[in-house]
């Protein structure tokens, strides 16, 4: 399920390959989200996380 609320969230941000780290957060906090959840997503489906502020995704 969480999953298909990240691609969901993902697809509402018009995020495909890439996605800069203030959205992520962005992102987690809006749909209730934990970021290790983002970020698990984000290295299973190849989505590159840019200028990550506290080393958070890696």
């Amino acid at each position: 399920m969480t999953d298909e609320k990240i691609a969901e969230a993902f697809r509402e941000a018009g995020i495909e390959k890439e996605i800069k780290c203030p959205q992520a957060f962005a992102i987690a906090k809006k749909h209730k989200l934990p970021l290790k959840a983002i970020g698990e997503y984000c290295n299973s489906h190849s989505v590159k996380i840019r200028g990550c502020q506290l080393g958070c995704f890696r």
